[in-house]
Order: C-alpha cells, then sequence, then structure tokens
C-alpha cells in the first residue's frame, strides 16, 4: 500500500504535473492552510510531509505526526523548519537546491533595473498621460556601480555573476571569506553598504540574520542607494527602512519579501520610491515544476530506500 503523504500549501494545486505525479506513488492529502487541520485519525497515518519553505514544518505540526519518516522542502529556506525537532527523531529533511539560483536571480537583477531605469514609474506615466505633458524624469545607470551582495550561495552567486554581464563592480559578505571567487569580500556590513550603488540581500533568513540590515545599514547605503530584498523579511529592519524612505535617507527599495506577508505593513503602499513584488523569486512555471518534481523524487527516494536528492547537511 502506498505511503501516506501530507502535502502542505497552494504550490502543489497549482501545479497539476506535480500533484499527479505525486498521487501515482502516494496516497496524498492536501491541505492548503498552515497549521493543517487533521482530522480524525490523519496525523497518525502520515509518513511523509510534503511542504513550501514558507509554510515549513515547526515542532507543534511534528508532534502530530508520530509516524513521520521524511521532511521533503519545496524550497531552499530552512527559517521554519524546526531542523532541532526534526533531528531529535531522526528525521531527514530535504529542500530544491540547484534550480531556484537563477530564477530568484533573474527576479533580483530585474528589480534592480525596474527601479534603476524607473519602468513601474514609467509605465504609470505614459497610462496616466503624463508623458503628453512632458519627458520623463531621467533615471539611473547600473553600468559601472557598485552592488553589494549579501550572502553568495546559490542564489547570491548567481545574482554576482549577472551582474558581472551590466560592468559592475560587485563586493559580497558573509560569515567567512570563498575562495576562487572573482568578487571582493567585505567583513563589515555597513562598510560595505557605504561602498554600494546597489545593495542585494540574498543570504538565508532565521535568528542569525534577523534585521542584519539595520538602521545603521540603511543610513550607510544612503539618499542615493538601493536596497533589494529577494532573501526574507526578517532580515531587513522594516520599520527604519519604512523611516529612511519616507525621509529621503534611503533613495530607494524594490522588495520581494516582508515580515509578515501577504498582510505587508501598509506604510509601504504609499511610498513612490519601492517596487513592491508578492514573493515570486522562483515563480516560472518550468522553475517551480522542476522544484515539485525533487520534492516527489527525495520522498520516493526514501520510501525505495535509495539515497535521498538533496538532503539538507
Amino acid at each position: 500500500m502506498n505511503p501516506d503523504v501530507l502535502a502542505i500549501g497552494p504550490a502543489f494545486a497549482l501545479l497539476p504535473k506535480v500533484m499527479g505525479e505525486m498521487r501515482r506513488h502516494f496516497v496524498v492529502h492536501h491541505l492548503s492552510d498552515y497549521p493543517p487541520s487533521l482530522d480524525g485519525d490523519l496525523g497518525g497515518r502520515i509518513r511523509g510531509l510534503a511542504t513550501e519553505a514558507n509554510r515549513g514544518a515547526r515542532r507543534d505540526l511534528l508532534a502530530r505526526l508520530p509516524k513521520l519518516e521524511i521532511i521533503s522542502l519545496f524550497g531552499v529556506g530552512l527559517d521554519l523548519v524546526d531542523l532541532a525537532a526534526a533531528h531529535e527523531r531522526n528525521l531527514p529533511v530535504t529542500n530544491t537546491p540547484g534550480v531556484v539560483g537563477r530564477e530568484v536571480a533573474d527576479l533580483a537583477i530585474g528589480m534592480m533595473l525596474a527601479s534603476a531605469r524607473q519602468i513601474v514609474f514609467a509605465d504609470r506615466f505614459v497610462r496616466e498621460g503624463s508623458w503628453r505633458k512632458g519627458p520623463l524624469p531621467l533615471g539611473r545607470s547600473v553600468h559601472g556601480k557598485t552592488i553589494g551582495v549579501i550572502g553568495l550561495g546559490e542564489i547570491g552567486r548567481a545574482i554576482a555573476d549577472r551582474a558581472t554581464a551590466f560592468g559592475m563592480r560587485v563586493l559580497y559578505h558573509g560569515p567567512r571569506r570563498k575562495p576562487g571567487l572573482p568578487y571582493t569580500y567585505v567583513a563589515d556590513v555597513v562598510a560595505m553598504a557605504k561602498d554600494s550603488d546597489f545593495l542585494m540581500v540574498a543570504c538565508k533568513g532565521g535568528p542569525e540574520t534577523r534585521h542584519l540590515i539595520s538602521a545603521a545599514v540603511i543610513a550607510a547605503l544612503g539618499p542615493s542607494g538601493t536596497l533589494i530584498n529577494v532573501a526574507r523579511g526578517s532580515v531587513v529592519d522594516e520599520a527604519a527602512l519604512i523611516e529612511a524612505l519616507s525621509s529621503g535617507a534611503l533613495g530607494f527599495a524594490a522588495l520581494d519579501v516582508f515580515e509578515n506577508s501577504p498582510n505587508i505593513n501598509e506604510e509601504f503602499l504609499t511610498l513612490p520610491n519601492v517596487i513592491l513584488q508578492p514573493h515570486q523569486g522562483s515563480a516560472a512555471r518550468e522553475t517551480r515544476e522542476a522544484m515539485g518534481l525533487q520534492v516527489v523524487e527525495n520522498l520516493r527516494a526514501h520510501f525505495e530506500g535509495r539515497p535521498l536528492l538533496s538532503p539538507v547537511k
């Protein structure tokens, strides 16, 4: 008999190819909300958990799944997965690296260009008839500018590589210097922000990086600087960011993630110098399908006794 698998989050419902493959191999119980409602004896039957990175798997949920054998994560972010609770029960955890980086990097560069070249503003400028009244105010070039990348993992490295194609100088910050890279390592975030025209946030979330982009970092980036966040909302001090954007202490921002999405701080909606995105970094059908199929393959590998494709170290 096929194992019972609990799939949490709306992404699976939007990917019929993935859901079809999952149902070929498992008895699938799909629930969109977190925490899920586990009616009757469902919790006691679940042996595999497929969950979105922005839903995660917290200790309280794991406690309700006594027969759980594996957690297969749709995405790469681990900040909402209780790894300690999983370790206590010897539960393997997998995620979907290798297919997310390029897509998130493309959006990050697109957001940088959209801000610098006023693409969103220019669209409104035409639609509202302002073009007939005079020319569009001049935007900013990215060529020859400096980009600071916070976190040079899979996504950060893809961003850095793309930035060089635009003739940009690349700095990066992380827990440690990475050998063999053509980019300049900066140990101090404030110093890197001061030396950057664009500051790109691509690091992991969680307690270690909470409000890493502090008021001091934002002030160092300055009134002509741009902050782009494709990491986690928790990495940026949103109150400090809103204050700086409102006062002109920071020039611009482009954000794909927020501290309390989708219920974001409404002050963002009134600011003309910020571009807002609905956490869509990996939201290309081809990429999401590849992620979903990797989730399924990790589950299959576990239940078939094969090595996992992408275990979390």
